[in-house]
């Protein structure tokens, strides 16, 4: 990771959803920019209609925007640039041709050229995280002359712990960030999307929040971590 502005690097963030990369790498967004890093996050679904009997976009169009503004907050907290959004139906990407996501996803690796990409898991119980990181995978295809250099995978809460052990690969982490002087900013970004958050013990409370990075912590020898897969690291 970046600690200097001398080897600044450009970031990306693929999400599913506003709030995914808040619980899922906030920390580590914070750390990037504390160091010079330049944060960019693309969200590809508008996070809304799924609770909805149907999907009626316009019907929800002030609850959209208001989850907009929640990101655009959250990104502000954490030293992000103004977030990009797809506008793709909540928990229905896969009625989506996957062809057109990685088009858009392609579009917007053009236009800022990022080293380092985060994305939700593989394996998610949430549908939307499966076909955002395989949007990725497929934008991010490993050809000469690609910007990107690593792309991980992160944890949300709610979705990657509740993904039964016989469907598919579980999230094992093989990397953990430090993220200890950077705690407030992922609360901060965590406390934009309050309308988010659920009472203990649901995994999205602040509590959950809370112990998930004090044990990613304890299991690296830090008072506090984010835990990612490496999908791919170019040195």
């Amino acid at each position: 990771m970046s600690e200097t502005a001398s080897s600044r690097r450009v970031v990306l963030v693929v999400a599913a959803h506003p709030d995914d990369e808040a619980l899922g790498c906030g920390g580590t967004l914070a750390r990037h920019t504390a160091a010079g890093d330049e944060v960019h996050l693309l969200f590809i679904a508008e996070g809304v209609t799924a609770r909805d009997p149907i999907c009626d976009m316009p019907a929800r169009a002030p609850a959209i925007d208001s989850r907009k503004a929640m990101a655009r907050q959250a990104s502000k907290a954490l030293g992000g640039y103004p977030p990009r959004f797809l506008n793709l139906p909540d928990n229905r990407l896969d009625g989506v041709e996957l062809l057109n996501i990685v088009k858009s996803v392609e579009a917007v690796i053009a236009e800022v050229h990022p080293e380092v990409i985060y994305t939700n898991h593989a394996n998610d119980l949430n549908i939307d995280h499966c076909i955002a990181h395989q949007a990725v995978l497929t934008a991010c295809r490993p050809l000469q002359g690609s910007s990107v250099r690593a792309i991980y995978s992160f944890e949300t809460l709610s979705s990657t712990e509740w993904e039964p052990a016989g469907k598919g690969r579980m999230f094992q982490p093989t990397r953990f960030v430090d993220i200890s002087p950077h705690i407030d900013a992922k609360r901060a970004a965590i406390a934009a999307y309050d309308e988010e958050m659920r009472v203990f013990p649901h995994p999205r409370s602040p509590e959950a929040i809370e112990a998930l990075w004090r044990v990613r912590g304890a299991q690296s020898g830090l008072q506090a971590a984010e835990a990612f897969v490496v999908i791919r690291e170019i040195h």
